[in-house]
């Protein structure tokens, strides 16, 4: 059976440069649990795991891709979790960073279950997109190819 999966994000890659500076600004640190929401290839999840120590989680919808990472995985001996679900159904509470490269829509979706399912002092990374409603804690222009611009976050006792 052919199932096609309705993306309302196109899938770009971020260059593994980005991906590296992404990760800095938030400061994540080993054993913190990082959530990169729409994981695409896998690679945030496996720079995380490899270059910073974390527990990576990726959440991803298209069951082609799910496989792809699942593979880059194996083969690189890297230990991340892959989910395949829809990034608005899954509980993110556990989450110290959430780093994403989504869309202005998506991100105005998303604002709201970040700031209602994040503990404190969680940080979110974004590239390219802001968050409605959030003030950056950081705005940054990544250096690369082309220009690019990040956003950090901080959640906030309520």
């Amino acid at each position: 059976m052919n199932s096609v999966v309705d993306l309302d994000v196109a899938y770009v890659p971020t260059p593994k440069n980005i991906v590296r500076q992404m990760l800095t600004l938030t400061g994540l640190r080993r054993g913190e649990a990082l959530f990169d929401l729409g994981a695409g290839d896998g690679r945030v999840l496996i720079e995380a795991a490899r270059g910073f120590g974390a527990r990576a989680t990726g959440i991803e919808i298209d069951p082609q891709r799910v496989s792809r990472i699942k593979e880059r995985l194996r083969s690189t001996g890297i230990k991340a979790e892959i989910v395949q679900a829809d990034l608005m159904d899954v509980d993110l509470s556990t989450a110290d960073v959430v780093a994403m490269y989504l869309s202005e829509s998506m991100n105005a979706k998303l604002a709201p279950k970040l700031q209602r399912e994040l503990k404190p002092g969680s940080r979110v990374v974004s590239l390219d997109y802001r968050l409605p409603g959030w003030v950056a804690e950081k705005e940054v222009i990544a250096k690369g190819a082309l220009v690019r611009k990040l956003f950090l976050y901080r959640v906030s006792k309520s």
